[in-house]
C-alpha cells in the first residue's frame, strides 16, 4: 500500500534513476535516432531519384541491381554511423562524467575535449564549469577555515589574558593566605592551590591547541616537534618523530594545515588506534614534502578507509592546498598510515 501511495514526483525521480542504471532505458540514444533517421532520409532519396529520373526502371529491377543497391546503402549507412560515432563521442563521455562526478575528487574532466562543433563546445564549457566549481568550493572551504581559524585564535586569546590570569591571581591570593591559615586547614589550601594550577595548565594546553603559538614563533618542524612532546605525555602516548630539517619555506596557511592534519591523526591514533606508540615522520625533497603518521594498533575498520568529521576535514584542508591525503594499511599490514604528500610549487611556498 505504501509503494502505490509515492508520490508522483518521487515516482518520476525512481524511474530517472533506473534510466541512468541502464536497467530499462526510456529513450533511444542520439546516435541510434540519427543513424536510423540518416538510413532512411538515404532509402527515401534513392528510391525518389529513381522515380523521378528512370520511372520505367522500377519495374524492371533486376536482382544484381537490387542486390548492388542494397550493398551501397548499407556501405553508406556504416559510413554514416562511424561518423556519428565520432560527433556524438564527447556528448557520451559529458554524460557518463556527469552521472559520476564528485567535486570531492577534484580533476575530473572530459580527455580531448575541443570546441571543434557543437557538441565539442559543449563538452569544453562543461569542463569549464567543473574548474569554476572546484574553484568556487576552495574559496569557499578557505573562508570557513579562515573563520575557524580566526575563532581559535580569540578563544585562545580570551583564555590565556583573562581565565589563566585570573586563574594566576587566585594563585597568588592562595598563597598570601598560607601564612594566615592554621595548620589544620593546610591540607585544604594545598589542595586549593594544586586544582588551581592544573586547571592553569589544562587553560594553557587548550589556548596552545586552539592556536599553536610555535607555529608562527619557531615554524613548522619545531611546532611539530612540541606537538608529538606534548600530545604524547597529555596521552600517554610515545610519539617517535623524524623531521627532516631544513625544510622548504612553505606560506602561513600551509604550514597550519600541515600541522592540523598531524595534531588530527595524533587525536585519531589516541582515540582509536589502540595503540601506545605512534610515528611521526616529515621528509621533503625538490619536489615535494610528505607527512606520515603511522601507528601500530588495530587498524582500519573493515579494511576500508573512514570517512568520519575529522577525516572530512583533513581532506578539505588538504585539497586546499593542492596535496594528496591518504589513509592505507602499511605494507607490513600492521595498524594504520596516514599519508599527505604536498607538491612544492611557486604557489606553495614563500618566496
Amino acid at each position: 500500500m505504501r509503494q502505490q501511495a509515492i508520490p508522483r514526483k518521487n515516482a518520476e525521480m525512481t524511474l530517472s534513476v533506473e534510466s541512468r542504471d541502464g536497467a530499462h532505458p526510456r529513450y533511444r540514444s542520439l546516435r541510434q535516432r540519427l543513424v536510423v533517421g540518416n538510413a532512411v532520409l538515404l532509402i527515401v532519396a534513392c528510391i525518389l531519384t529513381v522515380v523521378v529520373i528512370a520511372p520505367r526502371k522500377v519495374s524492371s529491377f533486376e536482382g544484381n541491381e537490387a542486390i548492388l543497391l542494397a550493398v551501397a546503402l548499407g556501405l553508406v549507412t556504416l559510413v554514416n554511423l562511424l561518423l556519428v560515432h565520432r560527433f556524438l563521442a564527447p556528448l557520451r563521455g559529458l554524460t557518463a562524467l556527469a552521472r559520476q562526478v564528485d567535486l570531492e575528487t577534484p580533476g575530473q574532466r572530459i580527455p580531448d575535449a575541443r570546441a571543434t562543433s557543437e557538441v565539442g563546445e559543449l563538452a569544453v564549457t562543461f569542463n569549464e564549469m567543473l574548474e569554476r566549481l572546484e574553484l568556487e568550493r576552495r574559496e569557499a572551504t578557505r573562508r570557513v577555515l579562515a573563520a575557524h581559524e580566526s575563532e581559535r585564535l580569540r578563544i585562545a586569546q580570551e583564555l590565556h589574558d583573562e581565565v589563566g590570569q585570573t586563574l594566576t591571581a587566585v594563585l597568588l591570593q592562595l598563597s598570601r593566605l598560607e601564612q594566615h591559615l592554621p595548620e589544620d586547614l593546610s591540607g585544604d589550601l594545598v589542595e586549593a592551590q594544586d586544582a588551581a594550577r592544573a586547571s592553569l595548565e589544562d587553560v594553557r594546553r587548550i589556548a596552545t591547541d586552539l592556536r599553536p603559538e610555535a607555529l608562527n614563533d619557531l615554524g613548522l618542524a619545531s611546532a611539530l616537534a612540541a606537538l608529538s612532546d606534548g600530545f604524547g605525555r597529555r596521552a600517554g602516548l610515545r610519539v617517535a618523530r623524524e623531521i627532516q630539517t631544513p625544510m622548504p619555506e612553505l606560506t602561513g596557511e600551509t604550514e597550519l594545515v600541515v600541522y592540523r592534519v598531524a595534531q588530527e591523526a595524533l587525536t585519531n591514533v589516541a582515540r582509536h588506534a589502540g595503540s601506545d606508540i605512534a610515528e611521526l615522520t616529515v621528509t621533503s625533497n625538490a619536489d615535494r614534502l610528505t607527512l606520515t603518521v603511522r601507528d601500530h594498533g588495530r587498524g582500519l575498520p573493515n579494511g576500508e578507509m573512514p570517512y568520519g568529521n575529522g577525516v572530512r576535514g583533513m581532506q578539505e584542508r588538504a585539497r586546499l592546498i593542492g596535496a594528496d591525503l591518504s589513509i592505507t594499511t602499511p605494507r607490513d599490514g600492521s595498524g594504520t598510515e596516514l599519508r599527505l604528500e604536498l607538491p612544492l610549487n611557486g604557489a606553495l611556498c614563500n618566496a
